[in-house]
């Protein structure tokens, strides 16, 4: 009998066997290896879920090395059955380390592999917009026009276009906001540079290869891009694929809420005021009545923003504010001319760019224009009961004022969108169980039909980490708390000689003790907010003893092997802000359906953080270090079991003399 092309490629692949187990492929890699049954478990189900064309969720303890448990059942997958497989990351780090390390290493071993990853739209460079920039006067100062050139002189060489290449590139530039292919402003193939396009390249690559790697932003902004254009197949950037991977899956629901959502600020509309003023000078046509809308938009727009209840305290110390906006009713009544008059001023640039004569550029601009204008009417207007309207003061480069829009429920939509229209889905992360079960991920992504497993990791946490919860402290809503856990934390560094993290829930929190130790501590302390993320990890692996003070953007995708982390410090459980307006719509919605908000949404949440903040510590079978919680509910309230039993079986003390043993040791 005739063997086809697809089973000869999936011959060329070996078995999961022949691959994980002792004397097979991976064992004769140039990496140190040790078998791990639990790899070889949650391929051989990732595997069947794939060729049984079912749902798995697996949560695979840290150290399971489940990056390649899943791309080598994807990858026989692809050759066995010519469907492509589409692999998900939470944070664009995991997905550069899945293509430019885990990839490269299989490739070593099984020879070339068809895989690409994908960003989104604004990670890379618009050629047009380069061009069209040159001799335009909308730089601002010798550093914009600095930037300009070092990207310019880039773009003669780069082959992805990727603004990652440019190391020296601030994080936040505004010459790269102008200059970034993001879609409100892209041509399509109308465009003069659509052949050298990188967007175009990228879709081509991801065209041809068997597995492509994203992130958790782009598949959900790809997903509410179709959902928006009715399901039209040319509307994303993705391409089509049979099966879908989610890495980091604990982080679904968070980033679907933002897509399906809507976020509607004042710089939206400077910006698009901006770019219509940028057309015109490109085309050497100031048109009066274009420049006149333009300002138009500017002014209403101001006014409306201005005019917005943006009365509240900000979140401790974040320079940010967050209020439910449950009054839009009562707005309209009293601000109701402010805002048709931005309506009118959006409304009268969509007929002005429509009447631009032999301008095909300026069709995006009038698309965009319709949707800002259909965006502001759903975020008035809308009486959706599963969403919540809510206001956001931001700080940074500018101050800004976001409308925002988000779903309470997003489980209906992923069961509909995501579930129900991909054969298989797999989601896995180190952290998915609460009490060993995955009934509260479950039921907040709706995913209802799915296989599970869970795979306890290759470390022995009993014997490499040690729990050390300090007797007699406060409960963290008295005010003698803060300095209880001064006390507590320079203690702790003396002993473990810096080397730690100190992970905190609120930003004044962790400005208020990073200035009380300051002062006692010999040791380097390095705080979040004072560069970069990725500068501060570097500077922290550099840096003997040093100790970092950090929030939620350090609890998780954090990877520091070695003595240089040897503590990991939390300062209470991390509740989420019952303030917050979606964490309110979600508590009120929990309750009005009989169920308890706190045990149902709060606490298991707070559990999968915590798990994120303490998977820190132990990175490799050579990790040794403590754990310190410095909020004594865990012992005092009754939900505090539902954490221990679910927190990997550390060893736990409330003595520190055994801190002191243990790193005598």
């Amino acid at each position: 009998m005739a063997v086809s092309s697809t089973e000869q490629a999936a011959s060329s692949l070996p078995s999961l066997h022949d691959f994980f187990a002792p004397g097979g492929v991976l064992s004769r890699s140039s990496l140190p290896y040790e078998f791990r049954r639990g790899q070889l478990e949650m391929a051989q189900a990732v595997e069947r879920a794939l060729q049984d064309q079912r749902h798995l969720i697996v949560e695979a303890g840290t150290g399971t090395g489940k990056t390649l448990a899943y791309l080598l059942p994807a990858l026989r997958m692809c050759a066995a059955t010519g469907h492509r497989v589409m692999v998900s990351t939470g944070t664009k780090n995991l997905q550069e380390q899945l293509f430019f390390k885990d990839v490269p290493f299989l490739e070593s071993l099984l020879g070339p592999l068809r895989v690409c990853y994908m960003k989104g739209r604004a990670n890379y460079l618009c050629r047009h917009k380069l061009f069209a920039l040159r001799n335009q006067p909308i730089l601002s100062g010798l550093e914009e026009i600095s930037q300009y050139q070092a990207i310019a002189e880039w773009e003669k060489t780069t082959e992805t276009g990727d603004r990652a290449e440019i190391d020296d590139l601030p994080e936040a530039s505004a010459v790269w906001a102008k200059l970034d292919a993001r879609s409100e402003a892209c041509l399509g193939q109308s465009c003069t540079d659509y052949g050298r396009c990188f967007i175009t390249e990228m879709r081509r690559r991801a065209a041809e290869s068997d597995v492509v790697i994203v992130n958790h932003h782009l598949f959900f902004a790809d997903m509410a891009i179709r959902q928006q254009a009715g399901g039209a197949p040319d509307a994303g950037v993705l391409p089509e694929a049979g099966v879908v991977i989610f890495d980091e899956a604990h982080e679904l629901e968070d980033v679907a809420s933002s897509y399906f959502g809507i976020n509607l600020s004042n710089v939206r509309f400077e910006e698009l005021a901006r770019d219509v003023e940028t057309l015109l000078r490109a085309r050497g046509e100031l048109k009066a009545e274009v420049v006149t809308a333009a300002q138009m938009i500017r002014e209403r727009a101001r006014l409306f923003f201005g005019a917005l209840p943006m009365r509240m305290n900000a979140r401790a110390g974040s320079g940010e504010g967050r209020m439910p906006f449950e009054n839009r009713e009562e707005f309209l009544e009293t601000q109701g001319d402010v805002y048709l008059g931005v309506l009118n001023a959006l409304h009268r640039m969509e007929g002005e760019l429509e009447g631009l004569k032999g301008a095909e550029e300026a069709q995006p601009l009038r698309r965009r224009t319709g949707m800002v204008r259909e965006q502001l009417k759903f975020l008035m207007e809308s009486e959706d009961r599963n969403t919540v309207f809510w206001l956001e003061r931001r700080s940074g480069r500018q101050m800004s004022t976001h409308l925002q829009a988000t779903p309470i429920d997003v489980s209906e939509l992923l069961r509909e969108l995501l579930f129900n229209s991909y054969p298989s889905v797999v989601l896995t992360s180190a952290t998915l169980t609460v009490q060993s079960g995955f009934s509260h991920i479950r039921k907040r992504l709706g995913f209802d039909e799915a296989r599970e497993l869970v795979v306890p990791s290759h470390f022995q946490y009993a014997r490499q980490a040690l729990l050390y919860l300090p007797p007699g402290m406060p409960d963290p809503r008295e005010p003698n708390f803060q300095e209880a856990a001064a006390q507590r934390i320079r203690r702790m560094l003396e002993i473990t000689r810096g080397r730690a993290f100190c992970l905190f829930t609120s930003y004044q929190q962790m400005r208020d003790l990073y200035e009380r130790l300051l002062v006692e501590v010999g040791y380097p302390l390095l705080l979040q907010g004072t560069a970069p993320r990725k500068a501060l990890i570097e500077e922290f692996r550099a840096t003997p003893h040093a100790v970092l003070f950090g929030t939620s953007s350090f609890w998780q995708g954090v990877d520091v092997q070695g003595e240089a982390l040897s503590c990991v410090i939390v300062d209470r459980l991390p509740f989420a802000v019952p303030t917050d307006p979606v964490v309110q719509a979600r508590m009120r919605a929990i309750e009005e359906s009989g169920g308890s908000p706190f045990f149902e949404y709060q606490v298991p949440s707070a559990v999968i953080t915590l798990k994120q903040g303490f998977g820190r510590l132990i990175r490799s079978l050579d990790d040794r270090g403590v754990l310190m919680l410095l909020d004594p509910r865990l012992e005092r309230q009754r939900y505090g079991r539902i954490f221990l039993e679910s927190l990997p079986p550390y060893r736990i003390t409330q003595n520190i003399g055994d801190v002191e043993a243990f790193f005598s040791q």
